[in-house]
């Protein structure tokens, strides 16, 4: 005896396995949640609080990286800021390219794009060094032991 098995529709198969659009759209909730709590304590910290934007200079900036607690923080809003706006791209991608070419084309270009600043920003944070060793007296700020 053969039974016949009903034809498979996209509501069907999405019940099957991961649903990557509801992931992303949680992902994009807890995000933008996240990142509001970050953005602002970073506005506040760095223009509010002190000295306002006259504080900001390049001794500033090292002496934030110098602390892990400021690597970390600026590491999260890096990711999940450069994640959440490629997530957004992602969806505008899918609304408008009808092309399923171009939808491909555009949504790889999107992750390499993310994923390239992603790197090079985790880089810039863990690898700042405002006084390298063997750099002339005359290139380092005037904060660094050499001068």
């Amino acid at each position: 005896m053969t039974t016949i098995e009903a034809p498979r529709t996209p509501a069907a198969r999405s019940s099957r396995g991961k649903n990557w659009e509801k992931w992303g759209w949680i992902y994009m909730r807890f995000s933008g949640l996240i990142l509001v709590v970050l953005i602002f304590g970073h506005l506040l910290i760095n223009l509010v609080l002190g000295d306002g934007v006259k504080q900001i200079d390049f001794a500033f900036v090292a002496g934030k990286y110098a602390t892990p607690f400021w690597q970390v923080w600026d590491l999260l809003m890096l990711w999940l800021a450069l994640i959440h706006g490629g997530n957004g791209m992602r969806t505008l991608v899918n609304d408008y390219a009808y092309n399923r070419v171009v939808n491909r084309i555009l949504k790889w270009a999107i992750l390499a794009a993310v994923v390239v600043l992603i790197v090079l920003g985790t880089l810039v944070i863990f690898t700042f060094d405002p006084c390298p060793a063997g750099a002339a007296a005359s290139d380092l700020p005037s904060f660094c032991p050499a001068r």
